[in-house]
């Protein structure tokens, strides 16, 4: 790993800079997929200069691209299918509440540490997000405010869908049950909506982005149940959507990969096959 890269990422926190560069990238081509007018603002020089030393994840530019364009499909369907609440579990600098077409009476909750919160509300500070926008200070490493929490939440609405875009490759396997299973636990939580990848794309990108784990903050979580996984802790797949084909689909996927684009798709177990997903799972 170049020396330039183990600099680059401190910590967890600072992925997201790195990842909003991707979405101020696609917001300023001419065929953009969705806007994002703050990505570029928040991302700030530090996330370019991340995205610039990072030189092994350039190849990944486009799987982003490809999630950011399921998680916004899923949110906006769930909507759409009556959901009253949105709660966006370690949120990052998403800007969801502020560029999509959202209703005025929507509840929107995002839950991330309080740096990462603080850094977001300075910037954002003169914006005014398209619904009702609640931010919590809060680690999800915080089992018992995290179920208080949890409850409140469910509590004060009457379809939840929850989001967790970018975070369950942190946890390990253990963890994910657990954050499941309190998930589940409220009955007014209905949808969740994750990012998943297989124990072979899990390798690759821990090969290919050491630099994450120089920063504590290594990727763990790949089961090779594949979607199946999330059965044991009360949720089941109901849509599965490659990213490989999402990102062909949407004209963004490298030229090498098309040929692999054309393979048959399999929602099940992948095992070593490098394979990543945006899935919406609902209650078993």
């Amino acid at each position: 790993m170049e020396k330039s890269e183990e600099r680059s990422i401190r910590n967890i926190s600072d992925t997201a800079l790195w990842v909003a560069v991707y979405r101020a990238r696609e917001t300023e081509r001419q065929d953009a997929l969705f806007h994002d007018p703050f990505a570029r603002k928040l991302a700030g020089d530090r996330g370019e200069q991340i995205a610039k030393d990072m030189q092994a994840g350039q190849r990944y530019e486009w799987p982003y691209t490809a999630r950011t364009v399921r998680f916004d499909q899923i949110i906006t369907e769930q909507i759409k299918q009556g959901t009253d609440m949105v709660i966006n579990l370690a949120a990052g600098l998403d800007t969801r509440p502020y560029r999509m077409d959202l209703s005025p009476s929507l509840k929107w909750i995002e839950v991330d540490l309080p740096d990462m919160i603080d850094y977001k509300e300075a910037i954002l500070r003169q914006e005014k997000p398209r619904c009702v926008l609640e931010r919590v200070r809060l680690d999800l490493a915080d089992v018992a405010g995290r179920r208080a929490l949890f409850q409140r939440l469910g509590s004060n609405a009457k379809k939840v869908l929850v989001v967790t875009e970018g975070l369950l490759v942190y946890l390990t396997r253990d963890e994910v049950t657990a954050l499941g299973r309190d998930l589940a636990a409220q009955a007014n939580f209905s949808d969740w909506a994750i990012d998943l990848c297989s124990p072979g794309l899990l390798k690759m990108l821990q090969k290919n982005l050491g630099a994450l784990s120089e920063a504590g903050s290594p990727l763990k979580f790949g089961p090779e149940e594949g979607p199946g996984f999330f059965t044991t802790s009360g949720w089941k797949p109901a849509e599965v959507y490659s990213m490989l084909k999402t990102a062909a689909r949407v004209k963004r996927l490298p030229f090498f990969l098309r040929l692999m684009a054309l393979l048959p798709e399999s929602s099940g177990r992948q095992g070593s096959r490098p394979w990543g997903a945006v899935c919406h799972l609902t209650r078993t």
